[in-house]
Formats: C-alpha cells, sequence, structure tokens
C-alpha cells in the first residue's frame, strides 16, 4: 500500500482513491485518522498532477513563449524538489530508515504526511495559479509579470521562493526581447514587446509592459531603440562600437524589474551613452540649428514675406479651382500637387527660394483633394462652437503641413513634435491670414468711399430719409473692421513679439551658453567607455532634446494653442471676421448699396431697405465680435487665476506630458533647476501682459466693473447684501 501510496503522488492512478476521496470499499478498513491522512495525501496528489498536465498540454495548444517558459520552470521545479523527495522518501523507506519504518517493520502513514506537508502551501498556490492563467485564453508579457511578481511576496517561504525562481526565468525572457530591441534595434513578430507602426515609429504592444515600469522609463525605451534601429538601417554609417552593445547586454541581464529604481537608473544611463554617442558621432550642431531655424521660419511663420506669400498663392488657387467657372471639369479640383506647386511660386522672390532646408516642406490633405462646395446643412452651434483646431480654415478643408526629417534629423525631432508644430502652424497661418482679409477689406471700404465721395462729397449720400441711416451704417462698417483688426493685430504682436520671437531666442541662448564637447571629442582620441557623462556646461545629445520640449512646451503654452476653451474662442472670432469678409465681397467691396440701385425715376418706394438689410447684418456681426471678444477677456483672466492645466488634442497632450517628465529627469540629473523657471508662472506673465495690450483703455475692466456693480444692486434688492 506504501509503495502504491508513493506512485499516487507521483502521479499515478489507483484504485484506493475516488479524486482525492478514499474508495468506499477500503474506507470502512481504516482509522478514522488513517483515513483523514491519506485524503489529505491524495488531495495533494490531485493539485499535482492537475499542475503537471496543464504545464505538459499548454505549450503545444498556444504560441505565447512567455507562459510556455512559466510552465516549463514549474516543471522543472516539480521535478527536480517534489518528484525529488517522491524518490528519496521511498529510498529511505527501502533501507529501512528509524524516521520511517519502526521496530515491527510497519511504517506510519504519519509520517509520510509529515514529509510532504512542506508542499501543501506551494502546491495550493500553483494550483491558484493555474487556474488564474486558465481564465484568459492569451497572456501579454506585462499582466502575466504582475501576477507573478504580486505572488513571490507571499509570506509563506517556500511559496515565494517557487515564485521568485518562476520571475526570475520569465524576466530572463523579456529581458532578452527587450535587448533586442535596445541594443541591437532588432523588431520583430516574434517579439512581442515594440511593433513599428510606420518607418521610424515605434510603439509599445499592448499589455507588453510591467505596471512598476513608469512612462518615463517607456519613453526612454522607445528613444534608446529608436536611435538604435535608425542606426543599423542606414547603410556605410558609422555604427555603435561592439563593447559598447556588449556592455549594454551585461547591464540589461543585470537589472531586475523588483528594485525598479535600479532598472530606471540602468535604462537611464543606457540612454545617456547612446545620446553621447549620437551626439559625437552622427547629429552635428549646425544640423540642429539649422532645422530649428528652418522650422521656426516655416511653422512659426517668423518669415513673415514667405508667409504672406503663401497665404496669398492659396486665395488664388481657390479662387480659380473652386469660385471661378473652370475651363474643364479636371480643373475643378484642388490636389496636393497643386498645393505644392503653390508653395513653389509662393517662394519665388523670397528668401525661402534659396534656402535649402525649403524643399523639405510638403502639404497632405489627409481628408482627399478638395472639391467646390456643395449645398448642405449648416451644422449646428453646438458642434461648431466645440472644434479648437484651425487646420481646416487656410483651404477650407484639413491640411497638415508635414516636413520631411533626413536621417539623423529624426532621431532629434519625433512625430509628436511635429504634430504639435503642425498645431502652431495651424492657428498662426488662420491669424495671418484673418490679418491680410481684414487689412484687404479695409483697403476695399476705403476705395469705395473715396470713390463715392466724388459724388457725394463730405457724406455718403441718398434721400434725406436715408442718409442718416447710411451714414449709421458705414460708421458702424468701418467700426467693426477697426476693432477687428486692432484685435488681430494685439495677438499678433503678442504672439510673434512676446511669444515666438522670446522663446526662439531663449533656446539661441541656451544653444550657445553649453559648451559643445562635439568638437573637443572629435580631436581628442574616440572612447568607448559607457560611463563617460556629461558635466555642467555640455552640450550632448540628451540635454539638446530637453532643451526642444521645453521650448516647444512653452510655445504651446504661452501662444494658448495648448488651451482649447481659449482656442475654441479665438476660432469663433477669425470666423466672424471670415463672415463680415464674406459679406463685404459679397456686396462688390462695400457696405453702402450704389445710390442709383434702389427705387426708380418718379417712384421713391422700397429705397432704403437694403440698406436697412445690410444696416442689420453688420449689427449682428459687431454684436456677436463685441461679445465674444468679451469672453475671450473673461477666459484669460479665469486662466491666470487658475492652475494651469495640460490640454489640447492627444499629440499635444502626450507632447506636454512627456515634455514635463523630461524636465523634471534632466532638472534632476543636470542640477540646472534654478535655471528654468517655472512654466505656469511663466505663461501667467504672458497672458496678463496680453490682457494689459487688451485692456490698455480700460474697456474691459470697466464693463465688467459694471457687470460687476449690477449684480450687486439685484442682491441688495433681494436683501442678501446689505
Amino acid at each position: 500500500m506504501i509503495a502504491e501510496l508513493l506512485l499516487v503522488l507521483i502521479g499515478h492512478d489507483s484504485s484506493i482513491f475516488q479524486n482525492s476521496k478514499i474508495n468506499p470499499a477500503f474506507a470502512q478498513l481504516l482509522h478514522p485518522g488513517e483515513q483523514h491522512v491519506l485524503e489529505s495525501l491524495a488531495e495533494l496528489a490531485v493539485r499535482y498532477q492537475k499542475i503537471r498536465s496543464f504545464c505538459q498540454s499548454y505549450p503545444t495548444n498556444n504560441n505565447n513563449r512567455y507562459v510556455a517558459v512559466v510552465c516549463s520552470t514549474i516543471l522543472f521545479i516539480l521535478t527536480t524538489e517534489y518528484e525529488s523527495l517522491v524518490v528519496e522518501t521511498e529510498a529511505k523507506i527501502l533501507k529501512g530508515d528509524i524516521a520511517y519504518v519502526s521496530r515491527g517493520a510497519s511504517i506510519a502513514v504519519s509520517s509520510i504526511r509529515a514529509i510532504f506537508s512542506e508542499w501543501d502551501a506551494p502546491m495550493k498556490a500553483l494550483e491558484l495559479f493555474i487556474d488564474r492563467l486558465e481564465q484568459k485564453p492569451s497572456w501579454p508579457p506585462g499582466p502575466l509579470i504582475d501576477l507573478i511578481m504580486d505572488r513571490t511576496d507571499s509570506g509563506i517561504q517556500t511559496v515565494s521562493n517557487i515564485f521568485s525562481k518562476i520571475f526570475l526565468a520569465i524576466q530572463k525572457l523579456w529581458s532578452s526581447d527587450l535587448t533586442a530591441f535596445l541594443v541591437y534595434g532588432t523588431v520583430s513578430d516574434n517579439l512581442p514587446l515594440i511593433i513599428e507602426k510606420s518607418p521610424s515609429v515605434f510603439v509599445f504592444q499592448e499589455a507588453s509592459m510591467p505596471c512598476c515600469v513608469s512612462e518615463h522609463i517607456k519613453s526612454s525605451i522607445i528613444h534608446i531603440g529608436r536611435s538604435v534601429t535608425a542606426v543599423k538601417r542606414v547603410p556605410n554609417a558609422k555604427q555603435i562600437p561592439r563593447d559598447m552593445s556588449m556592455e549594454h547586454t551585461k547591464l540589461i541581464g543585470n537589472l531586475s524589474l523588483q528594485d525598479i529604481h535600479q532598472f530606471e537608473d540602468g535604462i537611464n544611463q543606457i540612454k545617456n551613452t547612446i545620446s553621447e554617442w549620437l551626439w559625437i558621432n552622427i547629429l552635428t550642431k549646425e544640423d540642429v540649428e539649422e532645422t530649428l531655424e528652418s522650422l521656426a521660419n516655416y511653422f512659426l511663420m517668423r518669415n513673415g514675406e514667405f508667409g504672406v506669400s503663401l497665404i496669398r498663392e492659396f486665395e488664388r488657387l481657390k479662387l480659380s479651382r473652386l469660385i471661378s467657372r473652370p475651363v474643364t471639369q479636371q480643373s475643378q479640383v484642388i490636389r496636393e500637387q497643386d498645393l505644392h506647386r503653390a508653395v513653389l511660386r509662393a517662394s519665388l522672390g523670397t528668401s525661402a527660394q534659396h534656402d535649402p532646408t525649403f524643399s523639405r516642406l510638403r502639404f497632405i490633405l489627409p481628408s482627399g483633394p478638395l472639391r467646390p462646395l456643395l449645398p448642405t446643412l449648416l451644422p449646428s452651434k453646438s458642434q461648431t462652437s466645440q472644434r479648437t483646431s484651425m487646420d481646416d480654415m487656410l483651404i477650407g478643408t484639413q491640411l497638415v503641413l508635414s516636413y520631411l526629417l533626413p536621417w539623423p534629423l529624426d532621431l532629434f525631432l519625433t512625430s509628436s513634435a511635429l504634430s504639435s508644430y503642425n498645431g502652431l502652424f495651424a492657428y498662426l497661418s488662420t491669424l495671418r491670414k484673418t490679418h491680410i482679409r481684414i487689412l484687404e477689406t479695409w483697403v476695399s471700404l476705403s476705395n469705395s468711399q473715396r470713390a463715392r465721395r466724388r459724388w457725394t462729397g463730405t457724406g455718403e449720400g441718398g434721400t434725406e430719409e436715408d442718409q442718416p441711416l447710411r451714414n449709421s451704417l458705414a460708421r458702424r462698417a468701418w467700426g467693426c473692421a477697426r476693432t477687428m483688426n486692432w484685435f488681430l493685430e494685439i495677438l499678433m504682436e503678442y504672439t510673434w513679439s512676446d511669444v515666438i520671437d522670446e522663446e526662439y531666442s531663449s533656446l539661441k541662448t541656451q544653444l550657445t551658453k553649453f559648451r559643445s564637447v562635439n568638437n573637443r571629442n572629435r580631436e581628442s582620441t574616440e572612447s568607448n567607455s559607457v560611463h563617460d557623462h556629461v558635466t555642467i556646461g555640455q552640450l550632448d545629445f540628451n540635454t539638446l532634446r530637453v532643451l526642444h520640449n521645453i521650448y516647444l512646451g512653452n510655445l504651446l503654452n504661452n501662444s494658448l494653442v495648448g488651451q482649447p476653451i481659449l482656442m475654441t474662442t479665438l476660432r469663433n472670432v477669425f470666423e466672424t471676421c471670415e463672415l463680415f469678409i464674406a459679406q463685404v465681397e459679397r456686396w462688390g467691396g462695400d457696405v453702402l448699396p450704389p445710390l442709383l440701385s434702389e427705387g426708380r425715376l418718379g417712384d421713391l418706394k422700397g429705397i432704403g431697405d437694403m440698406v436697412i438689410e445690410r444696416w442689420e447684418i453688420v449689427k449682428e456681426i459687431n454684436e456677436k465680435l463685441i461679445d465674444e471678444l468679451e469672453m475671450f477677456y473673461e477666459q484669460l483672466l479665469a486662466l491666470i487665476s487658475q492652475p494651469f492645466t495640460i490640454a489640447g488634442d492627444a499629440s499635444m497632450r502626450s507632447f506636454l506630458n512627456v515634455t514635463s517628465l523630461t524636465l523634471q529627469s534632466f532638472v534632476r540629473t543636470k542640477g540646472l533647476k534654478g535655471e528654468f523657471s517655472n512654466s505656469s508662472e511663466e505663461t501667467r506673465r504672458h497672458v496678463e501682459r496680453l490682457l494689459l495690450r487688451l485692456d490698455f483703455n480700460g474697456k474691459f475692466s470697466n464693463l465688467r466693473g459694471k457687470e460687476t456693480s449690477k449684480t450687486q444692486d439685484i442682491l441688495k434688492e433681494g436683501g442678501i447684501l446689505s
């Protein structure tokens, strides 16, 4: 019976037991204590058999490498520890060990139970672990590692030891996959951690990383792998030294997710080393400065002559293709190649014509070619008022300005940074375009009035009945145009002078302030040590990226592009300006109807109706504009009275989150906390400067004070205030 019991413990079937219960035919022959001991051993055997069966069958039914490693590790532990204990126990019994065999050659079942009692908790824990694995058809690396890490913290030493061995095995596989990407730049379907969505754009597979890995570490891993992959894919380029790769491999192998601080320090060490090597051997300071200047000239529209010429070319293109009568059906559409030709025409006679970086610009129409507008229902007010992006206001459909980054500049600028640049370009181009069209409307009104004054003298003409209304309409139109022009010029002066020029000059100052290690290292013998650190005053690749992220983050915040509520209001203001411009164009470039356009000879009936109609339209536009400007002013006041939040679209939020993490790491590692001001305080100072410009004559503040006094009077009448 003892031999059969040992066979049951090792996974064989027996007629003594039915599952984990004693066969009723044998139960009456046993003492209740013996029956209880045998059933507890049978329960241990059933758990062992269940665990072993799962671990042997799972790898053949599933392609998950990580679960397969877990299963093989569990089988190895069961074989080397549990099964060895069964064999060892059998050998001691056969040798007559006094711990098992008494004087009468009888063997106590309780002694065998005592030997295997140490496996009760581990078998129960492994059974629960297997049950958890069976609940899901697939287990990504991240949740699986988290599940095992939780069980390594068990208060039972044997359970903790077993799951620690399982964790070491799965971490070894995870580290090898991580090494393939970080050290060798390998990305394939067999590696479940990283995928390449598009050329040089890498993202983590869903649930591929444990919860203990922070977003900062993830961004560092993507940056390292992207850099290494880009270097590997360039033919005839200088490759990363073999000694450095071997040292990085060894370093990753010694890292443990259970010590997350050590893991973070190791990843940051690899990132710093790769960044320094790229800065010394691949990327030059001159290339970076040229790219930053190009982005500022075209995305931030610091090249004013080209920006104005581009807007005028796009207006001509819309007029010839979408408004004027086309020559052929094929010409009644705007394609991307038409935009490219318009860009080339806009560059003629400007500094962009001789700029070598100008060829990197490309306009993309994500929604396809633009065709003439067809009659359609207007969107509801709630839908239009919630739009914050202005990428459709330049030509009437979504327009994306892309920038072709040649290698190795694609290591320096990420796709999220370019997306933020494109958001800035959409806002700035809309602002500049609206201002240009308002000036053209002003010129049109002036020319029309000058031509009319040749016949009317100092007045606006008309009969005695409608002359006062004509004068009122002209003054209201001039006042509306003047208010629009004033607001747009205030906004332009703030955006380009107070924000863009200031931040760009600050970035240039920071770049020249740091002493580049590039030339010094090129002249000296190249060092392959992984532990070369950049000191304060030196400009390395990581520092450069941090400086640019701070620069771009300040542009988004200070220009108000990162504030969706303000962008919604500004979009409404621009649309109101466009509505006024369109009405003036529809009326032939003048708000007043021609003197002889109403009535007929001898019949004055109907004279003045057109003036009244136009007066109502201009009045409505003017009131709407004033309401929107007051709303914008109130929102600015609310903005400086509360903490600034990261907002905007997904790409901007992602970029600003990464920027804040990078800045914290940069300040911590470089010790330059005093050299960078608080971003929120800086934005608040810029907004206060804009408020002073808008309220130079106290109009908005006086209006706000009157509204407050009215509210207080109402409260006093109700007895709420004394």
